[in-house]
């Protein structure tokens, strides 16, 4: 069902290149991150966007770990602790504890086969193919 777009909040694929396309015509409206880069510079993917909210910090708000105590409230760690993350449903039903596992980029590897591998990247050169947007993936 991943494959083909089809999940419970909407066309996937559709809505990926959708945002992604908007991100590049309005890049002042429109922010995107991968999780991967985000994780890669935290630091400064937090910094960028406080700059994209028009809220960017102070000398004295870095100096006094504004950026560090951000981080941790907004952690991996934080978010899968919170009671509607841990019990809550969302669109159909659907139970929020299953967005969380690990949190480690490349986790998905251990839950998809070559097989299942080999036909996302296909899935994924056909929808995103030439638009610029692209995902690392194992092999």
């Amino acid at each position: 069902m991943f494959c083909k777009g089809s999940v419970g909040f909407g066309p996937f694929w559709n809505h990926l290149l959708g945002y992604w396309k908007e991100s590049l015509e309005r890049p002042n409206k429109v922010l995107f991150l991968k999780y991967e880069d985000l994780k890669a510079d935290i630091n400064s993917n937090v910094k960028k966007v406080a700059t994209f909210l028009d809220c960017t910090f102070t000398v004295e708000e870095e100096r006094g770990g504004a950026i560090e105590d951000i981080i941790k409230l907004c952690s991996f760690e934080k978010m899968k602790e919170l009671e509607v993350n841990k019990s809550g449903k969302s669109i159909k039903n659907f139970e929020n504890k299953n967005l969380f596992r690990k949190g480690e980029i490349g986790d998905w590897a251990n839950y998809f086969s070559p097989e299942m591998v080999q036909k996302l990247s296909k899935v994924m050169e056909e929808k995103l193919g030439g638009s610029g947007l692209s995902f690392k993936m194992l092999s």
